[in-house]
């Protein structure tokens, strides 16, 4: 199992036991981490992750607290994590993704105006260096929304719109617990844009399989660990 799902589970164990309630501040994090036997750093990601689904609640200059959420519901937010690892429907999606967006990136760098690749450049630009997850998942979605209407295919920009938000919380957890996936996300999406701009339409294809095969590979990888795991 992943350092960071370890994490979350033990720190998940510690809430389902009752040791941490609703409204329970967690221990220090140099304390926590020891005692879990965990490093600090796998312990800041499972915090991350948790408090992104509401499962915490990190103060700055205070702590982190479980939420005051009810219990039936605070076990639906961490079944988030379950869910994800037991269902591989995402799976499917991201395998059409990988056939279509290839497609539209290729015909965004051929018939993309210049004022649109220029506002796509400006998405990027956007994205702050100390962006949350949150602003990143936007951003991300927005980048591909313009590529697949620059594609000027109405049919297919429909059908990758509909792809958007089912492979969105894929794309959200490995941003939290794969190092340096978000670095790469950002490199692949600027090599991405300066294909369009240059009209190098192989290029431009090329990278948008290589970005989107690089979600579904790390999704088979974690589904084929929880499953060993579960047998």
């Amino acid at each position: 199992m992943p350092v960071t799902d370890e994490a979350i589970e033990k720190i998940k164990a510690m809430i389902v036991s009752g040791e941490l309630n609703a409204g329970s501040k967690l221990p220090r994090e140099a304390d926590l981490a020891e005692r879990l036997g965990l490093s600090r750093n796998s312990l800041r990601e499972a915090v991350k992750a948790l408090s992104l689904i509401r499962v915490l609640d990190v103060r700055q200059g205070d702590g982190t607290y479980v939420t005051s959420l009810e219990p039936e519901l605070l076990m639906e937010a961490l079944g988030f994590v379950v869910d994800f690892h037991r269902d591989d429907t995402v799976l499917q999606f991201l395998e059409v993704r990988r056939i279509l967006e290839p497609a539209a990136t290729a015909m965004a760098a051929r018939t993309m105006s210049d004022e649109a690749v220029a506002e796509l450049g400006e998405v990027l630009a956007g994205l702050a260096e100390d962006a949350s997850m949150d602003e990143l998942l936007a951003n991300d979605v927005e980048f591909h929304r313009r590529i697949a209407a620059g594609s000027g295919n109405t049919v297919l920009c429909s059908l990758l719109d509909g792809l958007a938000g089912p492979t969105a919380r894929a794309r959200l957890w490995r941003g939290l617990t794969e190092e340096g996936a978000v670095e790469r996300t950002r490199q692949q999406h600027r090599a991405i844009y300066e294909a369009i701009a240059s009209r190098r339409v192989d290029v431009a294809q090329a990278w948008a399989t290589v970005h989107i095969a690089g979600v579904e590979q790390w999704l088979r990888e974690r589904l084929g660990a929880a499953g060993s795991a579960l047998g």
